[in-house]
């Protein structure tokens, strides 16, 4: 069903209701309209990495996990798995009479924001700091989620529409200051690229102010950019209860019912919240329209209409059997096993349990299940945490020692104990032990959404990049008993590595990897899977190069804008293989404007293909990620350091060579004046193909360095 026939349906249907039923229907919660056959619905559903808060489903690694697999084949399945989970869980609820809230088609997924602060809670939703890489694998969530049929599939919603990116603690009352050239530069792209070429049916405000005006009732984000500039023609929701802000914490309306009406009279459709219970009042009073009702409502039901919900769709005997079945159960251990970053390694990895007798297993995330699923997850039929991955991988092979080691951020286990009561514990375990893993990070209890449920009594944020005090001293106890050490870090952002850099032998980024994830971390760390995930983040060496947190301006933020070097850089990942790009080419290159275009337009084609030959010279075969960079060499308004333009993941045997191409868009010989204008420019442009950037730092970690080219337009 094409959306003007879906649209032509909504209109003949809303406008058989009373302007209290239309009202009624902008609420998340949109109750039933018995004498039109509507069923009650609710709008609000999350599927991040898999369908959540619903029961039982498969979990996924977390999504800045699935980002550092650079891999948008992978992204699409995933997504293609939450809606085929999704269809099949609202089959069946809705069989029951079940209308309940997470169990709709309407996923509230994915979070495009930019991750421009490592402080961010939330942070581990998102796709990275990168606007480049957030767009590509948005974009693939996008279309997979919503597929191809007559029908949609499941809705997608581009999330948190403009700029939102912390602090938690005062998202409700922020004023998010960005420049016209920020804007464009770096918090638009994502959400620009969802639109126009996925389609994105939803697109979600943020609570925060932008420039002064409330994200879910701002004129220029919703009308001027979304809709006219943009051409967006699916519904726009408010985070939930964001509308109720405006008057109670950003104080520029004085009721409910001109928060209500600024909202809507914006264009945003659906409220998620209460604040449109006061719509009608509103209405009453004159500050809203009753076209404004009547359009929000058909927007709303075009989009129900789209999804198949009064007419039937292909998708309705998709059946339960599905849910968490064992294919998606495979394709979430291949997620997380492409996630995993190998940060250093000495030689000590792969382990060879034939070798082996006795590995101690040490951390407050060994066997913990918090660790393995993030936030805003679903919950498994089954769950692998590191320590039992280790244990069925050596099959009684090995002896396995045990010990929690310290609480994740209390001083102690036992209340009555003395403070790190278990530090001894994990000495001996150490001291016993031929090798040790150690594993480390956070959980959603202590970074995650402000007021969220894993997370209920605080911000989210983190103060710092430290580790929690018992651990850095849980790992001090440990590197002095001089074992072998592999650090297992699992946490959603970038922490300060440096102890752990200098002391152990082994450092290994797991993230938040998923129900299973402890499986593919055993295979990661026995060498059956090489590690191949690159970091969709910078991990800095502290937060004195970094602007205060509440600063939006990208000046020294992220590895485009960054000066000093960084502990890990984005992009970079270790394999146990020896890949590099020894020759690359440029091939198809616009030397000229043509059309009669005038110079500057950045309408003009300027498209690109980088040939790139790899080889792996290593004894282990390996994924790869072939990465392509980019930066104008003349013009004032480029970022100061080569951006990511391409990318492409490619497995390679022991010894083998192969040959890759990466289409380069137009888009990439852009640059962003100060006044917010995106501009095709004359000049010279450098190009790097590597398996990183082209940086000091990642050079030095990699021992390699990417070829560079140069084109001129």
């Amino acid at each position: 069903m094409n959306r003007e026939e879906a649209k032509r349906k909504a209109e003949e249907l809303v406008g058989k209701m009373t302007i209290e039923e239309r009202a009624g229907q902008l609420s998340y919660n949109a109750p039933a309209i018995p004498r039109l056959n509507i069923p009650a619905y609710n709008w609000w559903n999350e599927g991040i990495h898999g369908v959540a808060r619903a029961g039982t489903a498969t979990v996924f690694p977390q999504a800045i996990g699935m980002a550092a697999a650079f891999d948008e084949k992978l992204i699409a399945e995933m997504a293609d798995c939450v809606a085929t989970e999704g269809r099949a869980k609202y089959n069946a609820y809705a069989g029951c009479g079940d209308r309940d809230i997470y169990k709709g088609l309407t996923f509230w997924s994915p979070n495009v924001n930019i991750f421009r602060d490592p402080r961010w809670g939330r942070g581990h939703e998102t796709y990275g700091e990168d606007p480049y890489l957030t767009s590509r694998l948005g974009v693939a969530y996008v279309k997979a989620l919503q597929g191809n049929g007559e029908h949609m599939k499941a809705a997608a919603c581009a999330k948190h529409y403009a700029v939102h990116s912390g602090p938690e603690a005062l998202r409700h009352e922020f004023n998010a200051k960005a420049t016209p050239k920020d804007m464009e530069d770096t918090y638009l792209p994502a959400f620009e690229a969802l639109v126009k070429e996925a389609g994105v049916e939803a697109v979600m405000g943020a609570y925060n102010r932008t420039n002064g005006e409330p994200c879910c009732g701002s004129k220029i984000l919703i009308q001027d950019i979304l809709r006219e500039k943009w051409g967006f023609e699916g519904h726009f929701v408010s985070d939930c209860w964001a509308i109720r802000d405006f008057h109670e914490r950003h104080m520029v309306t004085s009721s409910a019912r001109e928060s209500a009406a600024m909202a809507l009279n914006a264009g945003c459709d659906l409220n998620c919240g209460n604040t449109y219970l006061h719509i009608l009042s509103a209405y009453e009073e004159g500050l809203v329209t009753e076209e404004a009702i009547t359009q929000a409502a058909v927007r709303l039901f075009t989009t129900r209409f789209l999804l198949g919900m009064f007419d039937g769709s292909e998708y309705d005997s998709i059946p339960y059997e599905v849910v968490d079945c064992e294919a998606h159960k495979r394709l979430a251990e291949r997620a997380a096993e492409e996630s995993i970053v190998l940060l250093k390694n000495d030689g000590i990895l792969p382990l060879n349990k034939e070798e082996i007798k006795t590995i101690g297993v040490i951390g407050p995330n060994a066997d913990s299940r918090k660790a393995l699923i993030g936030n805003y997850h679903g919950t498994a039929s089954e769950y692998i945490t590191v320590l039992e991955g280790i244990r069925n991988y050596t099959e009684g092979k090995v002896r396995i020692l045990y010990s929690e080691g310290c609480q994740l951020a209390g001083d102690r286990t036992e209340p009555l104990a003395f403070e790190d009561d278990r530090i001894a514990e994990a000495k001996i375990t150490a001291l016993h032990s031929d090798v040790v893993v150690l594993c480390v990070g956070l959980d959603e209890t202590l970074e995650g959404e402000e007021g969220d449920t894993g997370n209920s009594y605080a911000s989210g944020d983190k103060i710092d990049l430290q580790l929690p005090a018992p651990q850095r001293r849980l790992l001090e106890a440990v590197a002095q008993t001089k074992k072998p050490v592999i650090l297992c870090l699992m946490t959603g952002s970038a922490m300060d590595l440096g102890f752990a850099a200098e002391h152990f032998n082994a450092v290994v980024q797991l993230w938040y990897p998923g129900a299973r994830g402890g499986k593919s971390a055993a295979d990661i760390l026995f060498g059956e899977v090489s590690p191949s995930g690159k970091l969709p983040v910078t991990f800095y060496e502290s937060l004195k190069e970094l602007p205060e947190f509440e600063d939006y301006s990208m000046k020294g933020r992220t590895y485009r804008y960054m000066k000093e070097k960084g502990q890990f850089p984005f992009g970079y990942g270790l394999t146990y293989g020896r890949t590099e790009v020894t020759e690359a080419f440029v091939e198809n290159a616009d030397h000229s404007y043509g059309d009669g275009a005038e110079s500057g337009s950045a309408e003009k084609s300027a498209r690109i293909r980088v040939r790139a030959v790899l080889e792996n010279t290593g004894r282990a075969e390996t994924d790869e990620v072939l990465q392509i960079y980019i930066r104008s060499m003349d013009s004032k308004y480029a970022a100061p350091n080569p951006v990511l333009c391409g990318f492409k993941r490619l497995h390679l045997g022991a010894g083998e060579k192969c040959e890759a191409v990466v289409d380069i868009a137009e888009r990439a010989f852009t640059v962003v004046d100060d006044a917010g204008e995106r501009l095709l420019e004359k000049g010279r442009f450098e190009i790097y193909a590597g398996i990183s950037q082209p940086d000091e730092r990642s050079i030095e970690l990699t021992g390699t360095t990417p070829v560079r080219l140069e084109v001129e337009l």
